[in-house]
């Protein structure tokens, strides 16, 4: 037990009682498979079928997605740092 440090609260797992996402998936396999051998009429296009499909295919974007933290604009960053070079400059020189 370290003075300075603190305890992280404990991860919130809630499993689902009545959707079986394995069944879902299978589900959804045996139609792809039905589709491509042609005993199903193809499907219409839809923007859901294709969303998220490029961040499930890097894990480095998985993992940002899964923390739920928001990256830091580059905009924000050069904004403050031009501040913080104009005060340094201003002080420097006695303008303030």
């Amino acid at each position: 037990m370290g003075m300075f440090t603190t305890r992280k609260p404990r991860g919130f797992n809630h499993p689902y009682i009545y959707v079986d996402e394995r069944k879902e998936k299978l589900a959804k396999m045996e139609e792809n498979a039905k589709r491509e051998l042609g005993m199903l009429p193809e499907k219409e296009f839809s923007p859901e079928d294709i969303r998220g499909k490029f961040v499930e295919g890097t894990t480095h974007l998985k993992r940002r997605q899964n923390s739920g933290k928001k990256p830091v604009h580059l905009g924000i960053l050069l904004v403050s740092i031009a501040l913080l070079l104009y005060f340094w400059y201003a002080i420097a020189n006695g303008i303030i």
